[in-house]
């Protein structure tokens, strides 16, 4: 036991003892590899992940029909549905024979349900049913993103209108003009050569991989409510497409020997192993997103915790270095700071930051820019503004609306508050932002171009 707490105390200090601006850049690079395999498994063992894909699982399994009804509606206008039933046998292909029989039975039911003959209620229902799945898919993704504001409802509009009409008649037109292409090309004398013909055959092998990868990046740019950079999105949904092939090779393994599993559940069997393999299929997507999460965000792996637990010293602490790093960059005549480019340069966590400016607006003592991404600049003139009064606003904040009264009439209490509160005072002598703002011996680093964050 004690060998056991020996190695994973240092396996601790080799991951959080040390930090990665000082090394070499190839010993950096590691350190941020091993800190994002223990941030995915840390996601997955404590919950956050698994219990959201199985959470979707059930909207799944609820919304599958009529998407694909409404996707099918769309298709047969622009002439592509003829794609759709390839590309469900392709995705439940780990299932095997269960994979098509399970086909079978959903392009039964879409052919069977017709969209004219359904009338308002039901067409109100079959679009509500279809729009819920969307709907929480994005707040599963805006949660992986730390997202705390939602889009605007004409945003959310335009996505969802574009997610079942415009997304279905792009994917099927590029992959039924793959295969019109390779079907043209069959015939070119260009593919009798040796090189040529493997150049092909490559391309055939890595096609499915790179579809399903290009099909993942788009999701991880257009869903969450932020904006994700293409190379970010790029690598979580590569590796996510690895990960599709690999665990679906796997799961077709364990399918050809499972016949005792069909023993035991008997007609029951094909339900489930479909559950299992949505709830993979959507584990494997959310992996993808946390890895482009923290590819972009790489200050949430500077701590071991899912977020960054603040106590009343290191909150105060924050509110201090915020406050006077916008007072000295309002002072110095440079651009304001925004949250994103805050978070890199103190390398701090974006969702604290932005809990701190939120709190330091709403006190009064900061004004957010009009901007797409906005800046933060003071609401009044930095020497107008006390440190005490800062700090003060910071321990109250929304004591109010809490709920909790925390107004205990006790007369050893209040003396004690009224004696930090006069201690405090005397120690900072009036203080104001400026003077706090000039005490910085330097400005913190404004994040290089090209590694600064993408816009919210």
């Amino acid at each position: 036991m004690n060998r056991l707490q020996s190695i994973a105390e240092r396996i601790d200090s080799l991951l959080w003892g040390r930090q990665t601006d000082p090394q070499p850049r190839w010993q950096a690079s590691l350190l941020w590899l091993a800190r994002l395999l223990y941030a995915l498994l840390r996601d997955l063992t404590q919950g956050n992940l698994s219990l959201q894909s199985m959470g979707l699982v059930y909207t799944t399994l609820l919304s599958l029909v009529p998407l694909l009804a409404v996707s099918f509606s769309v298709l047969k206008g622009f002439g592509v549905h003829n794609q759709l039933e390839p590309f469900l046998l392709s995705a439940l292909e780990p299932l095997g024979e269960s994979g098509v029989e399970i086909v079978g039975r959903i392009i039964g039911f879409v052919d069977n349900m017709q969209v004219g003959v359904l009338g308002s209620v039901g067409l109100a229902t079959l679009i509500f049913t279809v729009i819920s799945l969307i709907q929480k898919i994005e707040q599963v993704f805006n949660s992986t993103w730390r997202v705390t504001e939602q889009r605007r409802f004409a945003q959310r509009f335009g996505l969802y209108l574009s997610v079942l009409l415009v997304g279905p008649v792009l994917f099927f037109s590029a992959v039924g003009l793959s295969a019109s292409l390779s079907h043209q090309l069959a015939g070119q004398p260009l593919i009798a050569t040796p090189a040529f013909a493997a150049l092909t055959e490559t391309f055939g092998q890595l096609g499915p991989y790179l579809m399903i990868s290009l099909t993942f990046a788009f999701f991880y740019m257009v869903i969450p409510s932020t904006r994700v950079k293409p190379l970010s999105a790029l690598i979580g949904a590569l590796v996510a497409g690895l990960l599709w092939e690999l665990v679906g090779d796997l799961f077709s393994a364990f399918m050809a020997g499972s016949t005792r599993f069909m023993a035991i559940y008997s007609s029951l069997a094909i339900l489930m192993l479909l559950m299992i393999w949505i709830h993979i299929g959507w584990s494997i997507l959310l992996i993808g997103a946390s890895i482009a999460f923290y590819h972009q965000h790489p200050e949430y792996l500077t701590t071991r915790a899912h977020d960054l637990r603040l106590s009343n010293r290191l909150r105060e602490r924050l509110a201090l270095m915020v406050a006077g790093q916008i007072a000295h960059r309002h002072a110095t005549g440079g651009p304001p700071w925004t949250c994103h480019d805050l978070s890199r340069a103190l390398a701090v966590p974006t969702i604290n930051t932005q809990s701190t400016l939120r709190m330091l607006e709403r006190s009064g003592f900061l004004l957010r820019t009009a901007d797409e991404d906005p800046g933060y600049v003071p609401a009044r003139a930095p020497e107008s503004i006390r440190i005490a009064d800062l700090l003060d606003a910071t321990r109250r904040f929304e004591e109010r609306d809490s709920g909790c009264p925390g107004t205990v009439l006790d007369a050893g209490v209040r003396q004690v508050e009224q004696d930090i509160a006069a201690a405090m005072t005397g120690a900072l002598k009036d203080m104001t932002l400026k003077d706090f703002a000039a005490l910085q011996r330097r400005t913190v680093a404004t994040p290089r171009p090209d590694t600064a964050h993408a816009k919210s």
